[in-house]
C-alpha cells in the first residue's frame, strides 16, 4: 500500500522527551516530502506553537491543532476547520471554575488568556513557549468577546484532579469533548473536535482515501486518528489502549519511532522492506 497523506501527533511521539525532534526524524520527513507525500502535524497544542514545527520541516499542509478543533493553513492564511465551544457553554464552564478554584487556559483566536499570572501559567510556559496574557476575571472577558473559544483548559495539579474530572464529565460530557492531556490537565472542546474527524475532513480535499492514510501517535487523544486511519501506528511508549488499537507499533519517541515508520513504510528503504 503507497501511503499518501501522513499525520504526525507531537509530543511524545514526533518530539522526544527534549521536546525535540531528532536528525533521523528530521531527514525521514524531509525524504517522505520529497517523494511526494502529504505530511501534517495533528496535535493538541495550538496552531501558533505548532506552526514552529511546520516550518521547520517546510511543511505547507493545513496543520490539525486543538485536538482536531482547528485546521488551518501554514501560511495563516486559511482556515478549513474550526469548531468552538459555545458561548454559553463556556461561560457555564469559566464560573464551574471560578466558585471551586481551579486555574483556567482560555483559548481565544489562537491566543492564550488567563486570569492572572500564577505558578500554573509558570508551568504552562515550561510546557509550550507562548505568550500568556492576564486579562483578569474570564466570565466577563469571554462574554464581550466578538468569538468563542477554540478549547479552554482546567489545570489541577494537587489530589483534587480526580473530583474535578469527575464533576466536568458528568456536567458538560454530553455537550463537549472532554480529555486529560497531562497529568494535571483537562481539556474541553467542541464535541466533533478529535484529530479523527480532522482527518478525515483534511484527507477529502486532496482526494486521499481512507486506506492511503497513515496516522502515528501515542496518547488517548490520537486513538480515533489511529482507528480512521488505513495504518495506524502507535509509538512504543504509547498508553496500552493505544497500542492495542494500533495496526502497528514502531520505536519509542526517544528511539526515532517515526523515522523508522517512514522508512519502512514509505520509503520503503533497504533493511525496512516488508518481506
Amino acid at each position: 500500500m503507497t501511503y499518501k497523506l501522513l499525520a504526525l501527533d507531537l509530543d511524545y511521539t514526533l518530539l522526544n522527551d527534549e521536546q525535540e525532534i531528532s536528525a533521523a526524524n528530521q531527514e525521514a520527513i524531509k525524504k517522505a516530502v520529497q517523494q511526494g507525500t502529504l505530511v501534517t502535524l495533528a496535535t493538541g497544542r495550538m496552531f501558533q506553537s505548532t506552526l514552529a514545527y511546520a516550518r521547520q520541516h517546510q511543511l505547507d499542509l493545513p496543520l490539525i491543532t486543538y485536538h482536531g478543533a482547528l485546521i488551518k493553513k501554514a501560511n495563516g492564511k486559511e482556515t478549513l476547520r474550526h469548531c468552538t465551544v459555545p458561548r454559553q457553554m463556556a461561560e457555564e464552564i469559566l464560573a464551574f471554575a471560578r466558585e471551586e478554584n481551579y486555574h483556567v487556559n482560555l483559548y481565544l483566536d489562537d491566543q492564550l488568556y488567563v486570569q492572572e499570572e500564577n505558578e500554573n501559567t509558570r508551568y504552562y510556559q515550561t510546557i509550550a513557549d507562548v505568550k500568556v496574557t492576564a486579562v483578569g476575571p474570564l466570565e466577563p472577558f469571554v462574554g464581550k468577546a466578538g468569538s468563542e473559544p477554540t478549547k479552554i483548559t482546567l489545570i489541577c495539579r494537587d489530589e483534587r484532579f480526580s473530583s474535578m474530572e469527575a464533576a466536568v464529565r458528568k456536567k458538560f460530557g454530553s455537550h463537549l469533548a472532554i480529555l486529560r492531556s497531562r497529568p494535571y490537565f483537562l481539556e474541553l472542546t467542541h464535541k466533533e473536535a478529535t484529530k479523527g474527524k480532522a482527518l478525515e475532513a483534511l484527507a477529502k480535499p486532496y482526494g486521499v482515501r481512507r486506506e492511503e492514510v497513515a496516522a502515528i501517535g501515542d496518547s488517548q487523544n490520537d486513538l480515533d486518528m489511529l482507528l480512521y486511519a488505513g495504518m495506524g501506528v502507535a509509538v512504543a511508549n504509547a498508553a496500552e489502549e493505544v497500542k492495542a488499537a494500533a495496526d502497528f507499533i514502531t520505536l519509542a519517541n526517544n528511539e526515532d519511532g517515526v523515522a523508522y515508520f517512514i522508512n519502512k513504510y514509505i520509503l520503503k528503504r533497504g533493511n525496512f522492506v516488508e518481506n
